[in-house]
């Protein structure tokens, strides 16, 4: 199958309604875009993997439900089997390891991504551009902040890659500023 960033989109809309979700979608392909040039990967790829990783949340939003059958759309779809796996990947439930770089670069943006996102929100400026590394990890440790991120994902998705934390989230915080516009992120006027 040919990889259509349109056809991807599409998808997604037709599954997923709620703006949140498809702007959670948006930032994580950005970041999986960015990922791909981190890693010299394929960024149609990874960002249509990042796009389409939760298309199927809003419709069946349970464990046993998702991403299993998101995943059986998909393959049913053509999709290659490395975005399945990455996708089956970045819900540790699954039990399905992540044994590539695009599985776990997606499972070290996802959780991320929502947390930066509820960050910039309590900003005056709502500007995703003044966010800092620093100030992600002070809101990691109030566990009451965005308390339905799963920080061991996030903690556990940088040991994976080796990564090092403050540049991580510098990395995605730099990848959501480049679609700011996009995501509703740009800040207040």
């Amino acid at each position: 199958m040919d990889l259509n960033r349109r056809s991807a989109w599409d998808l997604l809309c037709e599954y997923t309604q709620t703006e949140s979700l498809r702007k959670h979608a948006l930032g994580v392909e950005a970041a999986m875009r960015a990922m791909a040039g981190k890693y010299d990967c394929d960024p149609e790829l990874w960002g249509i993997t990042g796009l389409l990783h939760d298309f199927d949340y809003e419709k069946y939003p349970t464990v046993e439900e998702h991403p299993f059958k998101g995943v059986a759309i998909l393959k049913e779809l053509g999709y290659p089997e490395e975005m399945l796996d990455a996708i089956m990947g970045h819900a540790e439930y699954t039990g399905v390891k992540r044994d590539s770089s695009l599985a776990k670069s997606l499972f070290a943006v996802d959780e991320l991504v929502g947390f930066i996102f509820a960050v910039t929100y309590v900003r005056p400026s709502r500007s995703v551009k003044e966010v800092q590394p620093r100030s992600v990890r002070k809101k990691l440790k109030q566990k009451s902040f965005a308390a339905s991120v799963n920080r061991d994902d996030i903690f556990n998705s940088i040991q994976e890659l080796e990564l090092d934390e403050n540049e991580h989230y510098q990395f995605v915080i730099d990848a959501l500023t480049a679609v700011a516009d996009t995501i509703g992120l740009e800040g207040v006027v």
